[in-house]
């Protein structure tokens, strides 16, 4: 792709943002689309946000679990940013109409104690680089037309990001084994999906090496005071307005997302 055709789907990504109208995959309409023009392509929306004012407050991995891996005929995770205005309170009320097509993820978050830079970072290095966890809910979401996507789109398209609720209660990694970690997963009070720390790598902490090993050639640090999202315990499940998510992690507690009720008729008017 030339910059003009990255500009465009860039472009066309920012206007689905704002229409809430989902477009084409864009490897349908962008023909020899590659993993660097869709970095590309996810870049150029960043920099406009940051122009319009946006913070960065923390970076994304997904695609962490083998069977996703497969589906979308993939060996390696991808990754995207996390915004300021993604960030949402626990139990307070979040407009699922802001969204297409929300699905919820539950996943363990990393705060960073230090900056992280890779390459060459390691397992030890990520581990000390660190100063909590909290519970997390990732909101995905697709601007990509009934979640038609391969890697390619979903890089594009900010890693399928959407936003986030977090945990009010920070947990030292010395306290927790992340690979042992259970997670039931409930929407409107009814078990939906289950899971275990292990399936993300093998341990969330290894996509965090990934992540700042990946970023580092490209001069992009991990700050002191980010979140990281290292992958989703579970699949995702979508959700709807007046849904209530709750993930209940193995002796860590648990993290709810309240949707609010679509609005009514006479509201609308």
């Amino acid at each position: 792709m030339d910059s003009f055709a990255r500009e465009s789907a860039a472009q066309a990504l920012l206007e689905a943002y704002e229409t809430k109208i989902p477009i084409a995959p864009l490897t349908d309409t962008h023909e020899g689309m590659s993993l660097d023009d869709a970095y590309a392509i996810q870049e150029l929306q960043t920099r406009r946000r940051l122009e319009e004012g946006r913070v960065l407050k923390g970076h994304k991995v997904c695609l962490t679990s083998a069977a996703t891996q497969r589906q979308l005929g993939v060996d390696q995770p991808d990754h995207g940013v996390l915004f300021d205005d993604m960030f949402f309170l626990e139990h307070a009320p979040i407009e699922a109409g802001h969204y297409l097509a929300p699905k919820v993820e539950p996943e363990i978050a990393f705060v960073l104690r230090s900056p992280l830079a890779g390459p060459g970072v390691t397992v030890v290095d990520a581990i000390g680089a660190v100063d909590y966890v909290l519970l997390a809910l990732e909101i995905i979401d697709s601007r990509i037309r009934d979640w038609r996507i391969t890697i390619l789109d979903t890089v594009a398209d900010n890693a399928s990001s959407g936003g986030l609720v977090l945990g009010s209660t920070p947990t030292r990694l010395g306290d927790v084994d992340l690979r042992l970690v259970g997670v039931n997963l409930h929407r409107n009070g009814q078990l939906v999906a289950t899971g275990a720390g292990g399936a993300v790598l093998g341990s969330p902490i290894n996509a965090l090496v990934w992540l700042a090993n990946t970023l580092g050639p490209r001069g992009v640090t991990l700050e002191a005071g980010a979140v990281v999202l290292p992958g989703s315990i579970t699949a995702a499940q979508a959700v709807d307005p007046g849904d209530t998510v709750t993930a209940t992690f193995s002796g860590l507690g648990s993290v709810t997302a309240q949707f609010a009720p679509a609005p009514s008729t006479s509201e609308v008017r």
